[in-house]
């Protein structure tokens, strides 16, 4: 295979972020495929900062060794966060029969934690707050992925005070950055980080809000026009959630992927121009989309498992992801750096009037 370059977009979706761990792991392997750019959101900053790092340390094997061993390293002490055996257990052992199902919601201490979450602020620990992914972000083998060297990396947060996305980049991809891209309101405290534009120190949330990933960084015209997006929210749900749980679920679900599915309209609209040639004379770049996916896995998974992350769901999403990652290569490397390999039109049948 020749040698292709790709820009990488990474969704968060907490403890299902170790699902586009398993699709970088198999990424890896192919020395012909390179990565130019990252864009990452929430769990997909964390993959994105570790990918980065390792791939800025030296160049060519040792790069992705050392990508590797950072991706590793900090799924393992994520895993190890979830302290509940029994939550640890049933996770492993998901999908569960409804009725079962229903009365793990109810009963867990899945279930506590989302009722305490309503009652309880970040706030309420006092002196004793502390952000547990701090600690797996500073202890990377390879930690730094603030550099210039290797793959571009932009971290997307949502502003507080603006509700707006901010897009960090460079130097400015931070560990601060990746803890504001990963900040659940309801279960940490909003990061502060200083606004070189307007001089203020900001307060930032979960990127998800605003942009999960944010593709546009990605447009830029000396990147290769291939955006890959690793998608670990479902697109489709066939069935109606009956459920409180169910239901809360496929809404923050569709909130999620809200941004995604707005800026893929986009890319359909100006692709539908380009092919109507009336871009012909503007500075406009035709992306090429693609996208790597397990819905059938994430329709047998619920948001509780994205804070409950335990070792065999975390084990189950990073095989998961090497499979989606290894039918897609076989199936669509051929496209890369030629054509799209996702249906815009089919996700997007409907047209405006002419």
């Amino acid at each position: 295979m020749k040698d292709k370059s790709i820009n990488l977009a990474l969704q968060g979706g907490g403890a299902h972020g170790a699902f586009s761990w398993g699709v970088l792991d198999r990424l890896l392997d192919e020395d012909w495929l390179h990565v130019a750019a990252i864009s990452g959101t929430s769990a997909g900053a964390l993959n994105g900062a570790a990918l980065k790092a390792g791939l800025s340390r030296k160049p060519g094997r040792a790069g992705r060794r050392a990508a590797r061993e950072n991706l590793d390293c900090m799924w393992k002490q994520v895993g190890q966060m979830s302290d509940n055996r029994v939550i640890r257990w049933m996770h492993s052992l998901m999908p569960m029969p409804r009725g079962l199902h229903r009365l793990a919601e109810m009963f867990t201490p899945a279930a506590w934690l989302d009722g305490l979450t309503r009652v309880f602020s970040p706030y309420d620990y006092g002196p004793f707050y502390v952000n547990p992914l701090d600690a797996v972000l500073r202890d990377l083998p390879h930690a730094d992925f603030s550099n210039d060297r290797g793959p571009e990396l932009h971290v997307a947060a949502t502003c507080v005070r603006t509700g707006r996305i901010r897009v960090f980049t460079g130097a400015e991809a931070s560990v601060e950055a990746v803890l504001a891209s990963a900040c659940l309101p309801t279960l940490f405290r909003a990061i502060e980080i200083p606004d070189p534009a307007s001089g203020q120190v900001e307060s930032y949330w979960d990127g998800g809000y605003t942009g999960n990933p944010a593709l546009f960084p990605l447009y830029r015209p000396h990147l290769p026009r291939d955006v890959v997006i690793v998608n670990i929210n479902p697109l489709l749900r066939d069935s109606v959630p009956r459920t409180p749980a169910d239901i809360q679920d496929r809404v923050n679900e569709i909130s999620f992927n809200s941004s995604l599915m707005s800026q893929l309209r986009a890319i359909h609209f100006v692709k539908e121009l380009f092919a109507e040639n009336r871009l012909s004379n503007r500075a406009m770049k035709n992306v090429l989309v693609h996208m790597i996916l397990d819905d059938k896995l994430m329709n047998d998974l619920n948001a509780r498992s994205k804070v409950m992350p335990g070792p065999g769901l975390l084990a189950r999403m990073r095989e998961a992801g090497q499979e989606a990652a290894d039918a897609f290569l076989n199936d669509h490397a051929d496209a890369l750096n030629e054509r799209d390999s996702l249906d815009l039109g089919a996700l997007f049948p409907d047209r405006a009037p002419q």
